[in-house]
């Protein structure tokens, strides 16, 4: 650290620079103020940016702006980016004092001090969207630095911090009363020891690290005391809300709302005296309750009310217990985090919750990730056109500049949210927490403006009021509501804002009961809300009846008839809410759900595609299909969940893929993600809208699951055969064929047999093969008892009646497969998609999808990329790493609707030819070299491909194996489809699945007019007999007028918000461009100029030669 004499010549040194130079001073004033926080300079620069981790001017491709090029001032990469700007005029002596109260933290200046011009603040705030800018532009490995760092160069520095990954809220750091620096201020090692933090170990400064660590430990005290008191006999509910009372009156007390050390003092004199505990503790909760003279505080105390001290019932505890309360008493409740508290505070409180204390809460960051997309983002869009129309009459009409953000706080402080199964209101509570902050900003240029006070904020301000609940768990209702109170009070006195009496006002905007239905069965009312968002419970379709009371589910399905029955519960929300959002004159804006990731898949995806293709639509503006969550208990498995935000109109959004995750089980996950923009469609994709795709009438009755045992003992080895009677038995070798599952494709055969006796009685069994009978009865028919007595359903019934026959004989399979020498097989879910054929006196597994087909072009289009781009845009992922665990191939998401090319010309012989020898080609292989698997062959083709090194074994496998021989089929393979489909021989996996979506509409409208090119014409034309034509659709979709253009907006609100609107695009416009949008064309060119000059000189729109560009906000 520099030494007091060093420092005060660096502060007299810069003070007493003229400024206005900043290109010349700031590199110079940097390096100095390293020195004088201790820390290491910045590198010389390399040559190559991706070597650029702590320089000056590093060089980043703005998002949307590759035609130019920013320089970041100063960067250090996991740190902080800074920009630097140096002003002619200075702040002087440290000039910020709070405001008052009333303003809730604003920072005006102080009398006489160096005052703070408009164009100053300007200066400052373009800075700091421009410090955004950049960090937006950092690659994706780098992350988001958790500082952005504005400087005016010699005299302040300003620091911004978000700790959760996201880049969404650089709030003013550590609060709005010490974020901005003085050159004064760096006398106090405090600040010299922040900034060098800032520099070397930025993530040490989050607050919430320490704030989890400490909200656990009173969790677990409160845990411990609450089963003590269970124990002793005392209702779970009684000891919740008497805990509940004593956390509340701990953090009134930490906050300044009851006399220093008050409630502290009476804890350690009752430890003393465990008998006075009661009187003393219900003495102070009365004299809260009403306010006024407490005796056992010897002070008066405010009135607190709101339903929390109406009852002062305590609970008697002994020395110890009260020793655990007076051990959380003296924690600093300041670090205390609603956000993962009120989880925690259940888990202590409940007893079926308890075995789950400390396992169990889901990272803030993650909380954040849906409520910034579903309710911030909006809103800080409508703020930054505010402030756009804003600066354009700031200077002609300053009045209207007032009453525009006066409206705007009016509007955001009405704005009410609603969490339809809000648990202990963790999503509630951190909507609130971001919305003071918008609030915050909102005052503060309300106070820049007007130099007036901000009246009303009693009455106009984002208040718990507006935060809306449902929760079928009365305890975590209860708690929600406390969470809500916890946080705005701690903002509030945070920012220096008033509490004014009662301190808990009686505001009951959680309710109890069940989001979906009355007791009577009837749809549950939801209060009306702008935004909803929100985490409902998990359960899948097929487990409603087993996990939901008694006729739920019956009264599930009455309710919500529109619903498929298979659907997880978790969409009925998103069901219910997209209706909502759909509904003529509805007040909602956009809800976000986190879902099931199954959400992608069939039942999940109708649901979303009825929304999406609704009158009027809607549209999905940010999706994560695979994202981390929390696990159940300790030892459970790690949850994947997705998210999505969705809103009125057709609108292109946000695909959120992970390319890194770390630290999934600590407070703090590392997770980063690329990003797609463009149309989102209903199973999470982008591009081509895959779900479009119906099945086509050309390949229909060909592709089965295979047989589906529910009996172990149908499979038998080539010796438990003979002993069965095979090759004794006349007519068993009909009866017992061979078997072949997953493993036995991918790894090495078993060589199982499998006890086939479809088509026989049960009478024809025992009397033709009575030792089979024997076997089966001893062991299928066994089993099948004891599950019918376990769970006695129709399918149960079922297969005990025909317990000598396979569960699921897949006759419609059999019917398909009857007369060919052999037919197409791959594995239902693998990391490979491999087809081959298999004989056709194999019968398949259910794990396996079977096409009936001996044609060999079938097999080789099968195998080609383009069908395997189509299986990976249809199928559902499962795992992290793309098809890292595995896919899943399925008949009615990816064969059905697969359009085939044309195989009747030369091309079909060529490929038929090529998937002959590869399927060839690797039996020979396998027989020939028992180590290898076919697993192991596509492992080494894939490295192969990706261009990754070889070990010596791998080499010597890839010898052995022939991998480049297969490697070079399926080149050919791939070469000769796309040929026959008449696609570029360079065309790419997005482009091929959008032809095939097309080729697949196409083929629909050839079909509806009777044409249907068989994929087997012999078996499928004689199946179909006149049926086909009369099954499908033969309406055709009729061109949709087009609308009228819209007139240019009067009001220069309108008009920003128009231009917004279609800036919102993938490219820059021309104010040509956008004049022609509208009825009035060139006419409003001018005009469209004169709006987006406040946009432009903020930041928020960039103007180039191309034209302008809208940049993200939020």
């Amino acid at each position: 650290m520099a030494t007091p004499t060093a420092i005060e010549a660096f502060i007299r040194r810069w003070q007493a620079c003229e400024g206005g130079a900043e290109r010349a001073n700031y590199a110079l004033f940097l390096t100095e103020l390293c020195a004088i926080i201790g820390v290491a300079p910045p590198q010389p620069a390399h040559a190559t940016s991706a070597r650029n981790d702590y320089v000056f001017e590093r060089a980043v491709v703005l998002p949307g702006e590759e035609d130019r090029r920013g320089r970041i001032d100063l960067y250090k990469r996991g740190c902080f980016v800074l920009e630097a700007k140096q002003s002619r005029e200075g702040l002087g002596a440290k000039s910020l004092a709070d405001l008052g109260p009333i303003l809730s933290g604003l920072l005006p200046d102080e009398p006489g001090a160096a005052p703070r011009s408009r164009q100053w603040d300007l200066l400052m705030r373009r800075a700091r969207e421009q410090a955004e800018q950049y960090a937006r532009a950092l690659p994706v490995e780098h992350g988001w630095p958790p500082f952005l760092i504005v400087v005016d160069v010699g005299r302040v520095i300003e620091l911004f911090a978000d700790f959760s990954g996201q880049g969404k809220h650089y709030k003013q750091f550590p609060d709005r009363a010490r974020f901005r620096i003085t050159l004064d201020d760096l006398r106090r090692e405090e600040v010299r020891q922040r900034l060098a933090a800032i520099w070397e170990a930025p993530l040490a400064l989050d607050p919430t690290r320490h704030a989890a660590a400490v909200t656990r430990d009173v969790a677990a005290r409160l845990a411990s005391i609450s089963k003590l008191l269970e124990e002793r006999g005392h209702d779970p509910e009684q000891v919740a809300l008497f805990l509940m009372r004593c956390l509340f009156t701990m953090f009134a007390e930490h906050s300044g709302l009851l006399p220093p050390d008050g409630f502290v003092t009476l804890l350690a004199d009752a430890r003393e005296r465990p008998d006075a505990f009661v009187p003393w503790i219900e003495d102070l909760w009365r004299s809260m309750d009403r306010g006024g003279e407490a005796n056992v505080l010897r002070c008066a105390v405010r009135r607190f009310n709101g339903g929390l001290f109406h009852t002062a019932d305590a609970l008697p505890l002994n020395r110890e217990e009260i020793g655990e309360l007076l051990a959380a008493a003296r924690r600093d409740w300041r670090d205390v985090e609603p956000a993962i508290f009120g989880t925690l505070l259940e888990q202590a409180l409940d007893p079926d919750q308890r075995r789950r204390l400390g396992a169990h809460y889901t990272p803030r960051a993650y909380v954040e990730r849906l409520v910034t997309a579903t309710v911030i983002a909006p809103l800080r869009d409508d703020w930054a056109q505010v402030l756009s129309a804003m600066e354009n009459e700031r200077t002609d009409n300053p009045r209207a500049a007032v009453q525009r953000v006066r409206d705007f706080h009016r509007r955001l402080a009405a704005t009410r949210i609603l969490d339809p199964a809000c648990g202990t209101g963790n999503f509630l509570y951190v909507t609130l927490e971001l919305m003071k902050r918008l609030e915050g900003e909102v005052l503060e240029v309300l106070a820049e403006l007007s130099g007036e006070e901000i009246l009303h904020l009693d009455t106009e301000t984002v208040h718990p009021r507006n935060f809306h609940g449902i929760e079928v768990n009365a305890r975590a209702a209860a708690i929600a509501q406390l969470v809500l109170w916890l946080g705005y009070i701690r903002w509030q006195l945070r920012n220096g804002g008033q509490v004014s009496d009662p301190v808990l006002e009686d505001v009951q905007s959680i309710v109890t009961g069940d989001a979906l239905l009355t007791p009577s069965g009837a749809r549950t009312p939801w209060p009306e809300a702008e935004f909803i968002i929100g985490n409902p419970p998990f359960i899948g379709g097929k487990d409603l009846r087993g996990r939901l009371p008694a006729g739920m589910a019956e009264a599930l399905w009455c309710a919500y008839p529109k619903m498929p029955r298979a659907a997880d519960y978790v969409l009925y929300w998103w069901e219910r809410t997209a209706q909502a959002l759909a509904a003529r004159g509805s007040p909602l804006i956009r809800f976000g759900f986190v879902t099931t990731n199954s959400i992608t898949q069939t039942f999940g995806r109708r649901v979303i595609a009825r929304a999406l293709e609704a009158s009027p639509p809607l549209s999905i503006l940010l999706a994560i299909p695979d994202h981390p969550w929390t696990k159940a208990t300790s030892d459970a498995a790690m949850v994947r969940i997705a998210m999505t935000v969705i809103a009125r109109g057709r609108q292109d959004g946000r695909r959120l893929r992970i390319v890194h995750e770390g630290g999934l089980d600590s407070d703090t996950p590392d997770i980063r993600f690329t990003e797609t923009i463009g149309r989102i469609n209903a199973d999470l994709s982008v591009g081509a809208d895959v779900a479009s795709a119906k099945p086509l009438l050309a390949n229909q009755w060909l592709c089965s699951r295979g047989v589906s045992l529910h009996g172990a003992g149908f499979i038998v080895s080539r010796a438990e055969a003979e002993m069965l009677g095979l090759g004794r038995r006349e007519g068993l070798e009909r009866h017992i064929r061979p078997y072949c599952h997953g493993r036995d494709l991918t790894a090495r055969t078993r060589g199982a047999m499998v006890i086939d006796l479809l088509g026989l009685s049960e009478a024809e069994v025992r009397q033709r093969f009575p030792e089979v009978y024997g076997h089966l009865l001893r062991t299928v028919r066994k089993a099948r008892q004891q599950q019918f007595n376990k769970s006695p359903t129709a399918d149960a019934r079922a297969y005990l009646d025909s317990w000598w026959i396979m569960g699921k004989p897949r006759t419609e399979l059999r019917s398909a497969l009857d007369g060919l020498s052999r037919y197409i097989a791959t594995v239902e879910t693998a990391k490979h998609r491999i087809f081959q054929f298999l004989d056709s006196d194999t019968l398949p597994d259910n794990m396996l999808v079977c096409v009936a087909s001996e044609d060999a072009h079938h097999l080789g289009v099968l195998s080609s990329s383009a069908s395997l781009a189509w299986t990976y845009a249809n199928c559902g992922l499962m795992g992290v790493a793309k098809f890292e665990q595995g896919h899943r191939y399925t008949k009615t998401q990816v064969f059905d609707p697969f359009p085939f090319p044309d195989a009747s010309d030369s091309s079909g012989r060529t490929i038929a030819d090529l998937a002959n020898e590869l399927d060839a080609t690797r039996k020979r292989i396998l027989a020939g070299t028992p180590d290898l698997t076919l697993t192991g062959l596509y492992n080494l083709r894939a490295k192969l491909v990706a261009g990754q090194p070889l070990t010596a074994e791998e080499e010597g496998q890839r010898r052995i194996g022939s991998v480049d021989l297969i490697a070079r089929l399926h080149d050919q393979i791939d070469a000769a489809v796309i040929a026959a489909y008449g696609w570029p021989a360079d065309i790419a996996a997005p482009e091929m699945v959008s032809r095939l979506v097309a080729l697949n509409a196409e083929r629909r409208g050839e079909e509806r007019s009777g044409r249907v090119p068989w994929l087997r014409p012999d078996f499928q034309s004689r199946r179909a007999g006149a049926t086909p034509l009369a099954q499908a659709d033969r309406t055709l979709p009729l061109a949709e007028p087009a609308d009228a253009k819209p007139s240019f907006p009067r009001d220069l609100g309108g008009r920003i918000a128009s231009v917004f609107a279609l800036l919102a695009t993938d490219r820059p416009l021309t104010a040509a461009e956008i004049a022609r949008h509208f009825a009035q064309g060139r006419q409003v060119e001018r005009a469209v100029v004169a709006a987006l000059q406040g946009a432009v000189r903020l930041g928020y729109v960039a103007h180039g030669p191309e034209g302008y560009r809208l940049r993200r906000v939020a």
